[in-house]
């Protein structure tokens, strides 16, 4: 006679029996820590802001280094460059400027051009004239504007001496300019001194008008 075994139990559904793995729902377990660095709800199309060094902020398209660039408002300087450059004129330079840099921006001394004459490294003053290649301009005895009446007078009551007479003397004769003095000086130089008063008019520029109103000033 067969013996009916016991009826076997069925587990309970929802409980986990000893040894059984319960099944990943994917939700997580209470208490569970998130991975750090992660954040579910962030975008992975959003740039991470790790990719500028900290502290730049530089616009783009400048390339600039801090300083260059001249303060805004900074005076310019007008002096007059004169003579043997290829753009003879007024010229504005900031402050600070040097004899060469207003050179530049004249152009250039032409080809030939003896600037022994100049300081170069010398900074410029406002108002100034700069000669390239041409006798040096003594600085004028009168302030801006005042007459110099009297300079003909004290000429005309004590002659110049042509064989001793400096570039400053000759300069203030009547009718005479720094050009015309140095030529009288370049004369007495190459030729020795001067013999008689006629031998002015062999001065270049001294013309049979200019030697008369010159001859009552000087004297050998």
């Amino acid at each position: 006679m067969a013996t009916t075994g016991s009826p076997v139990a069925q587990p309970t559904s929802g409980q986990t029996q000893p040894g059984q793995t319960q099944p990943n729902t994917g939700q997580p377990e209470p208490g569970a820590s998130q991975s750090p660095g992660t954040n579910p709800s962030s975008d992975p199309n959003q740039p991470s802001g790790t990719n500028q060094p900290p502290g730049t902020n530089q616009s783009p398209g400048t390339n600039q280094s801090p300083g260059a660039a001249t303060s805004p408002g900074q005076p310019l300087l007008v002096v007059y460059v004169a003579g043997k450059v290829r753009r003879p004129g007024l010229v504005r330079a900031p402050t600070g400027s040097r004899i060469a840099d207003v050179l530049a921006l004249a152009g250039g001394p032409l080809p030939g051009v003896d600037l022994t004459t100049l300081n170069l490294a010398r900074q410029i003053t406002d108002g100034e004239q700069i000669n390239v290649g041409l006798p040096n301009q003594p600085p004028p005895t009168n302030p801006p504007g005042a007459t110099t009446s009297s300079t003909p007078t004290t000429a005309s009551t004590d002659p110049v001496n042509l064989n001793t007479a400096t570039l400053a003397q000759l300069d203030a004769l009547p009718g005479v300019g720094p050009v015309l003095a140095q030529r009288i000086l370049d004369y007495r130089t190459q030729n020795g001194p001067f013999t008689t008063i006629d031998q002015l008019q062999e001065v270049p520029g001294v013309g049979p008008k200019k030697f008369d109103s010159l001859k009552p000033h000087v004297r050998l």
